[in-house]
């Protein structure tokens, strides 16, 4: 398997976080957790199936978006594959679908539901392309078309969500809605409108991730990894992790659920 990350250019780094590309002569199942930001995506090589609670599968598309989730989901392939994801800042939903993030928290609409006529073309130049520096290309010319149609100064509340995200949660909501000029219910409105999630369900899912990027460290304990991370305690840290990823972190942290294959 191969799996790498290319950052975008300066334009678009207020909506993109980073490009990534998976690729494989394998099958693969993959562990979707819980995440703040929604993911652009497009299959140019084989299709995954969505595992479903029952024990049933149904195919995901081959190009939509992954929007931001609190919840965990697993798609599985049984054949080699290809696949380029966009993972986006949340308010790049707003901008660039003209959409409040909302409207695909915990959920995965495909291209066409989004841009209507527009997405075959997109999505046909993504798979037709040579290689995935041109794929980038692509995707980076759609991103700067639409941002030009809706160009827009940019609203304070952005600063805030990067600073939340970049700091894995640590921020006090009060503070940062008073550190931009805020009130804290104008803070909540515009928050909600730009993620799709309330400041205090976002900020867990950012230390989340913050937790989630120890993985490979072999000496740290639970408890040390939960205070280091901003939890309470071990326990407030369990809950949560396992409320996020859909397993306990410590199975998470010894490489075996899973849920890890594509970090190794």
């Amino acid at each position: 398997m191969k799996y790498l990350t290319i950052y975008p250019e300066a334009h678009l780094q207020h909506i993109v976080r980073f490009y990534w590309i998976l690729e494989s002569e394998e099958g693969y199942t993959h562990h979707s957790l819980a995440d703040m930001c929604p993911e652009l995506l497009f299959h140019y090589n084989g299709r995954f199936n969505e595992l479903l609670g029952d024990g049933s599968a149904t195919p995901s598309f081959t190009a939509g978006i992954h929007g931001q989730s609190a919840q965990v989901s697993r798609f599985s392939i049984h054949n080699g594959f290809g696949m380029i994801g966009v993972y986006l800042y949340p308010q790049a939903i707003p901008l660039v679908f003209g959409i409040p993030a909302a409207e695909v928290t915990n959920q995965m609409p495909d291209l066409q539901s989004l841009l209507k006529s527009a997405a075959a073309p997109l999505e046909e130049s993504i798979y037709q392309a040579a290689n995935n520096r041109e794929r980038i290309q692509l995707i980076e010319q759609f991103l700067l078309r639409r941002l030009a149609a809706t160009e827009k100064p940019e609203p304070p509340v952005f600063k805030a969500i990067a600073a939340i995200i970049n700091t894995h949660g640590e921020h006090s909501i009060a503070d940062l809605a008073a550190s931009h000029y805020l009130s804290e219910r104008q803070f909540q409105r515009q928050f909600h409108h730009f993620t799709g999630f309330t400041p205090k369900l976002f900020s867990r899912i950012a230390r989340f991730h913050g937790a989630m990027k120890r993985y490979g460290d072999k000496n740290i304990s639970l408890t040390s990894l939960a205070l280091e991370c901003g939890y309470y305690d071990q326990a407030h840290f369990i809950h949560d992790f396992s409320q996020f990823s859909g397993q306990h972190p410590r199975i998470y942290f010894s490489g075996k659920s899973g849920a890890t294959d594509w970090m190794e």
